[in-house]
């Protein structure tokens, strides 16, 4: 059972799909990387335009290092943009950047869905750490309570990822609504919507393998029994 797990096979099509999303969206990304803004804006201009625009002045936009880095601390009120985004006038710089911005105006908002992963996700992170060696510790002494308690933890992480969806959703259609707003042309619509797509996926994938993995844990659980 130790040496080889059946339980297994669930995860290789999740996983599939998770290395396709996450090839496409390197590829995406770069090939849009090259290609410039017709409008010539940079991904700080946008960033800094949508924040004023939507009355957001508590949050600071700051460069960060690495490729596909970007990301809001809705903690500290910071938006960090990698420096191809930061500085760089492609459509895929734009695109990324109002997406972050989308998750800023979201917090502002108040947005619920934003607010409860924000407010569970202390917990999830927690709780994942412990995940496997309540599952290992159940099988080895075979405790069923053990074996529960690591299902239960591992729920928090699937919901977290379904929760995290309709997020990521929202602040690409935020993105596009704002991108249309004068930054970029309409015939550019599509390619922007390519970027945040091949983005979007990679989040439909990690829930994908996130269910295909508290499957596992529960068929592990049940063949214990």
């Amino acid at each position: 059972m130790f040496y080889y797990d059946p339980t297994i096979l669930i995860l290789i099509p999740a996983l599939i799909i998770s290395m396709i999303a996450q090839s496409r969206v390197t590829s995406t990304y770069q090939k849009f990387l090259r290609v410039p803004a017709q409008r010539g804006h940079s991904g700080y201009e946008v960033a800094q335009t949508m924040l004023a625009n939507n009355g957001i002045n508590n949050v600071r936009i700051e460069p960060v290092q690495g490729t596909l880095t970007d990301h809001y601390d809705p903690k500290n009120k910071v938006l960090r943009l990698s420096q191809p985004v930061y500085n760089g006038a492609s459509i895929a710089a734009l695109s990324v950047a109002a997406h972050e911005v989308g998750h800023a105006i979201q917090d502002a908002e108040g947005y619920g869905a934003l607010r409860f992963r924000n407010a569970i996700a202390p917990a999830v992170a927690i709780g994942s750490n412990f995940v496997w060696i309540l599952i290992l510790l159940g099988l080895f002494m075979a405790s069923r309570q053990l074996m529960q308690i690591g299902v239960f933890l591992f729920l928090g992480v699937v919901i977290f990822q379904l929760i995290t969806l309709p997020v990521e959703f929202n602040a690409s259609n935020r993105a596009i609504e704002h991108l249309e707003n004068g930054f970029i042309t309409r015939d550019e619509v599509p390619a922007a919507k390519k970027v945040l797509g091949a983005a979007a996926m990679t989040y439909v994938a990690a829930t994908l393998v996130s269910i295909a993995q508290l499957a596992r844990i529960f068929m592990l659980t049940r063949r214990r029994d």
